[in-house]
């Protein structure tokens, strides 16, 4: 990790208002992680187009971006973003702000000065609390590693430094929420969930892969929103998302896909149920190093074929079909498809679960998953 020892004022914090100064935002993370073998550089590209006037997140929100500026040296050494999701203040029923995009080098008087930037142009815009890190919404990165530093994320998951947690803690942030990551090794599945797979076949559930081309996979977008609405709608902290934003956010993934791990569950034509896993790019994402252009794409294209691990986003079946074993038949599906012949996969992560989702907590846990990372949101009341 990068440290300052030698600067004990605080930093200057400056309002990001200039494309040169987005430019200086955008650079914190590489030169954060720059002695990290496990932080894997995002694409410079997406994370600088969440910020553009054509996000829908402007929509119906409003942010800031921080910069933290060392006057000795002039280089920005740490950055932070407030935003109000006014979806989710209208769903909770009270001003909570958020804060994200935090990184900082390794000096708790830069993290102080940002987190208090953040908290006080929220108060400005009428907030109450404070929450992060969401960076924008939940459907984007969230949370804050706090156990389990010794191995590299997995894809679409966070990763900050060790101190971090501990900056949160000096100022004065209580923990919100806490969520886990769970490790699964290819060990056989118990019998009961083969058996579970007879059981929703003879109760006349179908299984398929998810469709990747045309309008096949158009109609089983659509269709995953739905569903994604429906189950997930009291999810914590989370706002529906619209039609139009799922479909662009699912565009993004459609090539990255693998159909052996994405069984979909049907019950008289309609989805009732999913497994949602993708093959773990990141080791990919690393040797591009966050730049997706012509050498950037021939190497994703070529070191893609090496992908050993598979992450499991979400897995989900409507309740009222519960008794036809659904759950269980798709996981069962999932790590099938992820063993089969011609598969490179050793490994799987479910991530991620919060700490009070007993249900989905237990499921997990009797197929053989066992948390190897924690992950938390934090709260603080803004006085």
């Amino acid at each position: 990790m990068v440290q300052a020892p030698n600067l004990t004022a605080t930093a200057e914090i400056r309002a990001v208002t200039t494309p040169s100064e987005l430019e200086q935002f955008l650079d914190v993370p590489a030169l954060v992680y720059a002695q990290d073998p496990n932080w894997v550089p995002p694409i410079r590209s997406s994370v600088a187009k969440q910020f553009s006037p054509q996000n829908t997140f402007f929509e119906y929100g409003r942010l800031q971006q921080f910069i933290a500026v060392d006057p000795a040296t002039q280089k920005v050494v740490g950055r932070i973003v407030a935003s109000v999701n006014d979806r989710l203040i209208q769903r909770e029923g009270k001003a909570v702000g958020l804060f994200g995009y935090f990184e900082c080098i390794e000096n708790f008087a830069i993290a102080q000065s940002l987190l208090q930037a953040a908290c006080q142009w929220l108060k400005d815009q009428g907030m109450t609390v404070a929450r992060g890190p969401i960076d924008l919404s939940t459907h984007n990165n969230c949370l804050m590693l706090v156990d389990g530093f010794d191995s590299p994320p997995t894809v679409m998951m966070p990763y900050n430094p060790a101190y971090y947690p501990q900056f949160m803690v000096q100022d004065g942030w209580q923990k919100a929420k806490d969520a886990y990551a769970y490790d699964f090794q290819p060990d056989p599945l118990k019998e009961e969930f083969a058996k579970a797979y007879r059981i929703a076949c003879k109760s006349g559930v179908t299984f398929r892969p998810l469709r990747t081309k045309g309008e096949g996979f158009d109609q089983d977008c659509i269709s995953l929103y739905n569903l994604f609405t429906k189950a997930f709608a009291a999810n914590w902290s989370s706002t529906p998302r619209t039609q139009e934003e799922f479909l662009e956010e699912a565009k993004d993934l459609k090539t990255l896909v693998d159909p052996d791990i994405f069984p979909i569950a049907e019950y008289e034509g309609e989805m009732i149920g999913f497994w949602m896993a993708l093959p773990n790019y990141n080791p990919v994402l690393k040797r591009v190093n966050g730049k997706l252009d012509l050498i950037g794409i021939l190497k994703f294209l070529w070191y893609r074929r090496q992908i050993q691990d598979a992450r499991v986003i979400a897995m989900c079946s409507l309740p009222e079909h519960r008794r036809k074993m659904v759950s269980l038949a798709l996981i069962h599906l999932g790590m099938q498809g992820g063993m089969g012949k011609g598969k490179a996969y050793k490994r799987a992560e479910l991530s991620w679960v919060f700490e009070d989702n007993m249900p989905s907590r237990r499921l997990i846990e009797a197929s053989g998953g066992k948390i190897y990372k924690t992950y938390r949101i934090y709260e603080k009341e803004l006085a």
